[in-house]
């Protein structure tokens, strides 16, 4: 959703007050007194799925590079009367990915789902990718994702408790022109989770994907405009979705409606696997047609 805060500008997404009303098809106690974690907690879709979580009566923990983005976030979680606590961290990092867990199962002796939400990229032609950028974005996404997993999936095996992952991720069936360090990295996640659902399914944890297409948060305003016009072109339904379609289907996989999926991409897109012309920095002229 779109709505325009003043002349010549726009917001992207929901409002905070938008996401705490807007209407949900979960009942409200579904995750009382569960134990949720979400990465890259602190603003667009991360804090979207974080406050339905909430709704539904979870305890959270949050994590994230921005202090004071997840300080805006925890302070209005717990105005929801939210259980919810933040860690500043990078996942990059094995070590505070490790001191992020001991955390969560030192004040609350489990964990029920894990999110994993954080992530980044930027709109590049991959020829121009520096070595940094490059690193920066597989780090990220798919080294810092397989830190997070890790080290849950061993303190569930250690605790003989099951486990729930979801990792949201991007439709990339087709490829992402000038997203290619973020496909090879999602990509990665993707079949990832596939391998792992198998290994890590006698210790009854749940791996499982949202593989989310263009989607309109506040993450719409790294692109440029001729980035973003193309947002409305990249699915047969020629319009973005919008974060109440991922969180919901986030909560899908992670609830009990979801409990005999494994293995699987939940894939939130408008159809963008099939068709669709997204160029995230913008359509070069050897593509335009007329």
């Amino acid at each position: 959703m779109t709505d325009p805060v003043s002349a010549g500008e726009r917001r992207f997404g929901f409002t905070d007050a938008e996401l705490i009303a807007h209407p949900t098809v979960f009942g409200p106690d579904l995750f009382k007194g569960k134990v949720i974690v979400v990465s890259g907690g602190g603003s667009g879709i991360g804090k979207a799925i974080a406050i339905l979580f909430a709704r539904l009566g979870s305890n959270l923990v949050l994590c994230g590079r921005k202090p004071e983005k997840l300080e805006a976030t925890v302070a209005l979680l717990r105005d929801l009367g939210t259980d919810v606590d933040a860690t500043a961290m990078s996942i990059r990092e094995p070590e505070e990915v490790e001191s992020l867990m001991e955390r969560v199962w030192s004040r609350h002796d489990r964990l029920d789902v894990l999110v994993n939400n954080a992530g980044g990229q930027f709109a590049q032609p991959a020829i121009d990718f520096s070595v940094k950028g490059w690193k920066a974005v597989i780090d990220t996404n798919l080294n810092g994702t397989w830190y997070m997993m890790q080290a849950a999936a061993r303190r569930w095996r250690d605790h003989a408790q099951a486990g729930n992952i979801v990792n949201v991720t991007a439709t990339v069936g087709r490829g992402l022109p000038h997203m290619a360090h973020s496909t090879a990295a999602r990509a990665g996640v993707i079949y990832l989770s596939k391998t792992v659902a198998v290994e890590w399914a006698p210790l009854g944890i749940r791996v499982n994907c949202l593989g989310v297409g263009a989607v309109e948060s506040s993450g719409f305003e790294q692109y440029t405009e001729e980035g973003r016009k193309t947002f409305y072109e990249s699915n047969p339904m020629r319009r973005p979705g919008d974060v109440w379609d991922v969180v919901e289907g986030c909560v899908y996989l992670a609830g009990p409606s979801g409990k005999f999926i494994t293995g699987e991409v939940l894939t939130i897109d408008g159809g963008q696997q099939m068709w669709g012309d997204f160029w995230s920095a913008g359509r070069p002229d050897y593509f335009k047609i007329g």
